[in-house]
């Protein structure tokens, strides 16, 4: 009894240290909300690699790229990304020729030597061979390959004695060429690194970043799997030395949104640059093509305004028309689309989001954060122990010792991994408690100690009075209450319950107070599971659990395991497994939605300017409005609150996705709240009156029926 009792107490005391972490976590909300506002400047980067790709299709490759840049520079992009050179892409820029030893023999009229395998090298003019041969010979000496001059037919060129399979693969410097064209038409140069210099040349990366500096480079972008400098951190600590130049010139770095798999060194290079990033999405070359203006525009807006993206870069391609016979292009919808008062560019500084250069984000991280955190970091312990304590009687004070020595343990083996194991723990313990709370306030006016409903004194469906202490009772229609009661406690329990689910809010969001978080670099870790425990968990204490804790749970389970398998079983368990492969594919950014649905949230984009989630106001909250008006009444109602635990749920985990502002997360919450609890209120309206007309006409006439 005193073990019993000391839990009691425990339960109290864990509730009011989760009430402190959430006020603890308010001043981290206004940091972020603050950090989230420091930087609205969009950038839109334009990839010259593509446009280079098309010019080479055209009968004048040279007008075609001045006529495009001077367009796109009108439609009002600023920017060009430039990567580094190989021999093929020097070739497709018009820098050179190069040949294997088998052509260079045909064109020079010799014999065939079977025993040479080089690479010929021709320049257009002098120029080109004063500006591109001296980053040809740098990189293949660096590598132990011999560069040798030479000239055809009185074109200066190189010899390199490597086999021209071989000597397309080398990564080379930007070309020097191109960075002065595209300096001249006023474009600032993005330039896009990769780490395929092997091993990692400090004095080339030096040279490069200062050269860069002088045409004003101020951000880079990585091309391919890694960060430069990724591959040699362990034994040259090339990381550390590419920030420090990065720094030293004051560029920073932009990550890409989506990939499959993140660049390489990322996480270390960003922490090194205090965080000089911003976040980059890519709009394909698939996309330019069938994408219309408009929807182009709402995805940049969406994107800017939900997902933190300040920086978009456009690709253009090329294809065949086989009805046609032309090759086209989508250079020009894609100026087109950008250009103008109507223009995607307008749209967007419409919308608060006016092009530029791209800034990061202004992140504050004072001393007291830290102290605030670990506040936070009890508040998620004792949430998660208040979770267990629901099902597992009398064990809340073991739990919550257990919790606190773990979480030290692996605060020490992983910061990171502590933080987003308690924001799991605390993201799925909140709408559980929240649903628990609502079921325990049903169970005491049906099945539990309390025995009257208002004023009366109730039996049980049929004439069975009801028997104290009695909580296994199979009844499935209660005595009915007025519906202005019935009404009243169930938006009553709706909205305690909401709060209790919402208490994980601010635990969830404090915990995750990091820039790396908004920027992606790091990211909330079990959106399954947090879309499937909760409403397993609330799954199986309706089965179970009678609000009484454990009591009679053993039972339920024994009586649950001899019931009989039959068919119908069978057949309701596909249909749930078919609903849960549908519900988790719409789970997480990747997730597939219906068509209706999206004219549903292109038309609440546009008339509210925030879309409230679907599984809120539509699949989630009105049926946990509904099932709590007719808990009263019918047991088999319960069921619905299954169901309605997915609102709960999606509330929390719309604040997971810690790279959206926390001001659009709670707008659209409340909207989802608001609009949830309207069309509940016309669930339970329609109810109504289907069960009077049931009453009234339907139920009677079957009595006649069957009476006769």
């Amino acid at each position: 009894m005193r073990w019993k009792q000391l839990n009691k107490k425990a339960r109290a005391i864990l509730w009011i240290i989760t009430l402190i972490g959430v006020i603890a976590a308010m001043p981290l909300a206004v940091l972020r909300v603050n950090m989230e506002s420091s930087a609205d400047t969009v950038e839109y980067v334009f990839d010259y690699r593509d446009l280079e790709e098309i010019a080479n299709y055209q009968s004048d490759v040279a007008s075609f790229i001045d006529e495009k840049l001077l367009a796109l520079r009108d439609a009002g992009v600023k920017s060009m990304s430039l990567y580094e050179s190989s021999l093929r892409d020097l070739m497709q820029s018009g820098r050179l020729v190069y040949y294997n030893e088998k052509e260079m023999a045909t064109l020079q009229g010799n014999v065939l030597d079977t025993n040479v395998n080089h690479t010929y090298v021709v320049f257009p003019g002098q120029h080109e061979a004063d500006l591109i041969a001296p980053i040809i010979e740098q990189e293949f000496e660096r590598q132990g390959v011999n560069v040798v001059e030479w000239s055809y037919e009185d074109k200066p060129g190189v010899i390199i004695e490597e086999a021209i399979n071989a000597a397309t693969l080398k990564t080379l410097d930007f070309d020097p060429i191109t960075i002065e064209q595209l300096s001249s038409y006023g474009f600032q140069i993005i330039a896009r690194f990769s780490d395929r210099v092997q091993p990692y040349n400090a004095g080339m990366v030096e040279r490069q970043l200062e050269r860069l500096h002088e045409y004003g480079v101020t951000r880079i972008i990585f091309d391919g799997a890694r960060a430069k400098g990724s591959t040699d951190q362990p034994e040259l600590k090339s990381l550390n030395h590419f920030a420090g130049q990065l720094k030293q010139y004051g560029m920073g770095i932009a990550a890409i949104e989506n990939l499959r798999v993140p660049q390489t060194g990322m996480n270390t290079l960003a922490y090194l640059l205090d965080y000089d990033v911003v976040r980059l999405y890519s709009l394909s070359d698939s996309d330019s093509f069938t994408m219309t203006p408009e929807a182009i525009t709402d995805r940049f807006k969406l994107a800017a305004k939900d997902r933190n993206i300040r920086m978009f870069f456009l690709n253009v391609g090329i294809k065949a028309n086989g009805n046609t016979g032309v090759l086209e292009h989508s250079v020009d919808k894609l100026t087109h689309a950008l250009a103008g008062e109507q223009g995607i560019i307008a749209q967007m500084d419409k919308a608060g989001f006016p092009d530029g250069i791209a800034k990061a984000f202004n992140y504050e991280n004072p001393s007291w954060v830290k102290l605030l955190k670990m506040v936070v970091v009890l508040a998620a312990i004792a949430l998660i122990t208040l979770l267990v304590g629901a099902f597992i009687p009398s064990s809340e004070v073991l739990v919550f010792v257990l919790g606190l020595v773990g979480s030290a343990g692996l605060f020490v083996l992983n910061s990171s991994l502590m933080e987003q194991a308690l924001a799991l723990g605390a993201a799925i313990s909140g709408p559980t408690l929240g649903v628990i709370w609502m079921l325990n306030r049903i169970y005491a006016r049906t099945i539990g100690d309390r025995r009257m409903l208002g004023n009366q004194n109730w039996t049980l469906s049929g004439t069975t009075p009801v028997r104290e202490g009695n909580i296994e009772s199979d009844t499935w229609i209660f005595p009915e209450l007025p519906v202005t009661k019935r009404l009243g406690l169930a938006l009553n329990w709706f909205v305690v319950g909401t709060l209790i689910t919402l208490s994980a809010v601010p635990i969830v969001f404090g915990l995750l107070y990091n820039i790396k978080y908004s920027l992606v670099l790091e990211q909330f870790r079990g959106v399954s599971l947090l879309h499937l425990a909760p409403l397993a968990l609330i799954g199986i204490y309706v089965l179970l659990y009678r609000g009484q804790g454990a009591k009679g749970t053993g039972q339920r389970l024994w009586k649950l395991l001899k019931t009989p398998i039959s068919l119908l079983w069978v057949v309701i368990a596909v249909i749930v497994a078919g609903i849960g492969v549908y519900y988790l594919s719409r789970t997480g950014n990747s997730g597939q939605v219906s068509s209706i649905e999206l004219v549903i949230r292109h038309w609440l984009e546009s008339t509210v300017g925030v879309r409230p989630r679907f599984k809120e106001f539509m699949i989630g909250h009105p049926p946990l409005i509904l099932g709590l008006f007719l808990a009263l009444r019918y047991r088999a109602s319960w069921m619905l609150l299954i169901v309605g635990t997915m609102g709960q749920l999606t509330m929390v985990s719309t604040f997971t996705h810690i790279h959206s502002p926390i001001m659009i997360s709670t707008v659209r919450t409340l909207l989802g709240l608001g609009l949830g609890i309207v069309i509940g209120l016309m669930f339970i309206a329609v109810w109504i009156v289907l069960e009077g007309v049931w009453r009234k006409w339907v139920w009677p006439k079957l009595q006649q029926r069957f009476a006769s």
